[in-house]
């Protein structure tokens, strides 16, 4: 019984190392985990956007729009981008809700 590398089928991981085939495995994880953030970011901002409740509703979402953003900035920054300034802008961050950025 052979032990194959994972990816040792694909023709771009051929003739790799094993430390390259986990670079890409580790580069297209990160990529997944900031997608599946940004997305969550986007939901709740046009939740917030749409809401037209009182003001204890608008209060939890606006908690929630802080985690989602802390969460998706966080994993901004291990993946090696520190400047939040064009998500900001693209997502349409509101002010209320980055004075909450890491607040309990």
């Amino acid at each position: 019984m052979s032990l194959k590398l994972p990816g040792s089928g694909d023709l771009a991981m051929r003739g790799r190392t094993g430390l390259d085939v986990l670079d890409y495995e580790i580069v297209a994880e990160m990529a997944t985990t900031l997608g599946t953030a940004g997305r969550k970011v986007e939901a709740v901002m046009a939740r917030l956007k749409t809401h037209e409740g009182d003001a204890a509703d608008r209060a939890v979402l606006l908690k929630a729009a802080a985690e989602a953003v802390y969460a998706y900035f966080v994993q901004r920054e291990l993946c090696g981008l520190k400047r939040h300034d064009d998500v900001i802008r693209e997502y349409r961050i509101p002010r209320e809700v980055l004075v909450r950025l890491g607040a309990k």
